[in-house]
């Protein structure tokens, strides 16, 4: 049986003990439940949680890319996932083998420029007709996001093929690389998640054509963001341990406050023992700071309480790419 309460294991280890790592091995119960996030901004939503020290949870950081591989099979490994908004609806939207939680991120897309071009506002949007936006992920959520914003504001988008023909009635948009976004490379904007995008600004500071921060999707998408990823659990899971669902839900609950008021060192060193062994972290000591951090937009809201915002989101991207993920059920979302 799952959950055995931690204050018997601090009776049983005594509380000396009790001074572990959360994430590590050693430190959990060996019938912990799992919880799976992925690389990047969302992990930082497992921060105020891992901090807790509760052994009845057993933390994990992922390589974005395997992510959906800890909520699919016969048997997946995860109790608990943070998952991209879409990647969990297709995956999961029926709600039979796992509930959403809630939102744990609102979105980390920031515009960088170079000289002239201003700043984006939705008061300004339309000027990026005929200009060419450069788009790390342009295939994944802050690609489809955007294109989802430009059609709210009746912008005609043209995606830049091979051929790079440039659309001068359109916005243009061109896929990148993160590592490839540069002060020459060739765009008048470009979109980049963070913390690639304060370390760009950073690291041109004193270059002769500088990056500079010029928008946020989040802000131009609306007040409170759009919900990039989610909390997913076990129906099984819901159905026998609720109290411990309850817990981590209440770990989420804290974790916008906690991180507007934690040293980045310590988060860096808190999650570290969380990542798959021989993992290079793209959070670290060198671009993990206070500005990064509030720019992740890491703030849950309870399934119920984002359920209408979750399902607009959803078919504004099917809107986009029918092919890219659905519409959910009812039962998709966890009423608590």
């Amino acid at each position: 049986m799952k959950k055995i309460l931690s204050a018997v294991l601090a009776l049983t280890v005594g509380v000396a003990t009790l001074s572990f790592a959360a994430c590590s091995p050693e430190g959990v119960e060996e019938d912990a439940f799992t919880v799976y996030a992925p690389d990047g901004a969302p992990a930082l939503a497992l921060a105020n949680a891992v901090r807790e020290e509760n052994a009845d949870f057993e933390y994990h950081i992922v390589a974005s890319e395997t992510i959906t591989a800890q909520v699919t099979g016969e048997s997946p490994a995860a109790d608990f996932c943070v998952l991209p908004v879409n990647a969990a609806a297709k995956l999961l939207g029926t709600g039979e083998k796992y509930q959403m939680l809630g939102t744990v991120t609102n979105g980390n897309m920031y515009f960088l420029t170079t000289g002239d071009n201003t700043a984006l506002t939705a008061d300004n949007l339309s000027s990026l007709v005929g200009k060419t936006v450069g788009v790390v992920q342009l295939t994944n959520v802050p690609g489809l996001t955007l294109q989802a914003v430009l059609a709210k504001y009746d912008l005609a988008v043209n995606i830049v093929g091979n051929d790079g023909e440039i659309a001068e009635n359109a916005v243009n948009l061109k896929a990148f690389d993160a590592a490839n976004v540069t002060p020459a490379g060739g765009c008048d904007y470009y979109l980049c998640p963070e913390p690639a995008a304060t370390t760009k600004i950073n690291a041109t500071a004193s270059a002769a054509v500088p990056f500079l921060l010029a928008g946020s999707l989040q802000e131009l998408y609306g007040e409170n963001g759009y919900p990039q990823a989610v909390l997913v659990a076990k129906t099984s899971v819901i159905a026998d341990h609720k109290p411990v669902v309850d817990t981590l839900i209440t770990y989420m609950e804290g974790s916008a406050d906690y991180l507007a008021s934690a040293d980045a060192a310590d988060v860096v060193e808190l999650l570290a023992p969380c990542y798959t062994q021989g993992m290079t972290p793209s959070l670290n000591a060198n671009n993990l700071n206070a500005t990064v951090i509030a720019h992740c937009s890491v703030r849950f809201t309870a399934a119920q309480a984002c359920k209408a915002t979750v399902n607009a989101f959803l078919a504004e991207l099917v809107a986009v790419s029918p092919e890219f993920t659905t519409a959910v059920s009812d039962a998709f979302f966890y009423v608590g």
